[in-house]
């Protein structure tokens, strides 16, 4: 450059601000970010084949009425372990009840039961996570009553709770809410140590933003993705809890149709009538498949460690 030529421009800053191509660029961002998240969920396999089957079992439970060909609690001695036929599609049990209207008229006990354990071990696990990861003097105590609730099997506290507490639905939401918050709120926590060393966390604190606005606006949206996996997951273990605590005589009362109830019902005819345990065990099965290819599923699409591998 000679002497006395004069000094190129700079670059207006407010000039690019306004530029068309800049303008828009945010919204093709918004938008290629939106599609980033659509296009694994409708491309994975396990989210469509499980998101599927779960809504068989839903529908299936809320239009139980309509679809049952029996009144699964009316007894017919007379048509006691009969094999499946076009009156019984599923055969019958020892008390001559229809298996197939027991089957859907069970999800209605296992979804609900799986259902609401799984939001409360979600709200009862963040709120705990989040106290535990965001204060250190309250983590030391919190750990220690969480370490002394998972050194004992699950299904061994859900059986000690519902022996104090007795039989009934809500008390094995209860008893299995109380067992699996802990695992919840580890999860959360270890989320929690995580995000809160960083800068965008210490730069609000340092404005002198409340506590709950940090924890609520900040942290808790980072929790989401691992919650939301964990919550698949949890819904699974409670129905076959529930399963397992009908079969062993300590949940649901025996009146009530669930899947564990006829399992355990059929257990003492399974040589003559192998129908009765076989129809609730597969729909057991099924039902946990689909929640563990969902969770799996969507374990894939969130974890960014999983889609930079893809």
């Amino acid at each position: 450059m000679t002497a006395g030529a004069p000094a190129p421009a700079e670059p207006d800053v407010a000039d690019a601000a306004v530029r068309p191509e800049a303008i828009t660029a945010a919204p093709a961002a918004t938008t290629t970010t939106r599609a980033r998240w659509r296009r694994p969920l409708a491309r994975n396999r396990n989210v469509l084949v499980g998101t599927t089957l779960l809504i068989v079992f839903v529908l299936a439970a809320i239009f139980a009425g309509a679809l049952a060909t029996h009144n699964p609690t009316r007894l017919d001695p007379g048509a006691r372990l009969r094999p499946p036929s076009a009156q019984h599609y599923f055969g019958t049990d020892e008390f001559g009840r229809d298996v197939y209207s027991l089957v859907l008229y069970g999800s209605r006990v296992s979804l609900l039961v799986g259902g609401v354990t799984m939001l409360l071990t979600s709200a009862g696990g963040v709120v705990i996570g989040l106290a535990a990861g965001f204060y250190r003097r309250l983590d030391l105590l919190i750990m220690r009553v969480t370490d002394g609730l998972m050194a004992f099997p699950a299904i061994l506290l859900a059986i000690a709770f519902m022996a104090a507490r007795g039989p009934g639905v809500w008390n094995v939401i209860l008893a299995l809410s109380i067992v699996y918050m802990p695992r919840t709120a580890l999860l959360i926590r270890s989320t929690v140590l995580s995000v809160r060393e960083l800068d965008y966390v210490q730069a609000a604190r340092s404005l002198g933003r409340p506590d709950l606005g940090i924890a609520c606006r900040h942290i808790l949206p980072n929790c989401l993705a691992p919650l939301l996996v964990q919550g698949t997951f949890i819904f699974a273990y409670a129905i076959l809890a529930e399963a397992i605590l009908g079969f062993l005589g300590v949940g649901v009362p025996p009146y009530v149709p669930s899947w564990g109830n006829v399992i355990s019902s059929g257990k003492n005819v399974i040589r003559e009538a192998f129908w009765v345990s076989l129809f609730p065990g597969l729909a057991l099965t099924v039902a946990g498949l689909s929640l563990n290819l969902l969770g799996d599923g969507l374990r894939d699409v969130l974890d960014p460690r999983l889609r930079v591998r893809q």
